[in-house]
């Protein structure tokens, strides 16, 4: 049991990472330029289409923690045999780690914003708390948009969603204690 947990926390992280992204980019001075909304202030049915939270600057931050993440995770790869072992069936040697970084960022973020498309829809606040949606969005992206490019079995899948679902209301709270976050859960 210890190895699924430990391989569901080492493979998702580049996902886990780019789905946090948005909110440290959101402090990065002199980069209000590429803070324009996803869904350019247009409306659906007199709701905004995303919000004015999903942003460029978010985005591009995703993909940028998410890339530099499994850079940082081939590189341990190669020179760590813990981390090699860790990564078990996952072999960096054959896949494209730039792609299923992409993958990660893109459906991490991609699904964050179409579950607030819904969110909106419903009458759902921004930064109000929708359980189960708000935590399991990018694990659902995440895992969809990375299986274009890795296999794995129905087990891993199973644990991946399970640990990361239960770490996301954990970091959240962290988030909120160290004033990052607006809401604790």
């Amino acid at each position: 049991m210890i190895n699924e947990i430990l391989f569901a926390l080492w493979f998702f992280v580049p996902a886990g990472f780019a789905n946090a992204a948005p909110v440290f980019a959101n402090k990065i001075p002199k980069s209000d330029w590429l803070a324009r909304p996803m869904d350019f202030g247009k409306h659906f049915r007199g709701k905004r289409i995303f919000g004015e939270h999903k942003t460029f600057r978010g985005l591009l931050a995703g993909i940028v923690v998410a890339e530099i993440t499994i850079v940082l995770q081939r590189y341990l790869y190669d020179h760590s045999s813990w981390f090699h072992s860790v990564s078990r069936d996952l072999n960096y040697d054959k896949i494209n780690i730039y792609l299923l970084g992409f993958l990660f960022a893109v459906g991490a973020l991609g699904f964050d914003a179409i579950k607030s498309f819904f969110k909106r829809q419903v009458g759902v606040k921004p930064g109000k708390t929708w359980f189960p949606f708000d935590q399991i969005d990018f694990i659902v992206g995440g895992l969809l948009l990375s299986s274009i490019v890795v296999d794995l079995p129905h087990s891993s899948y199973l644990w991946i969603g399970l640990i990361w679902f239960l770490l996301h209301p954990a970091s959240t709270f962290v988030g909120w204690l160290v004033g990052l976050k607006d809401s604790p859960i």
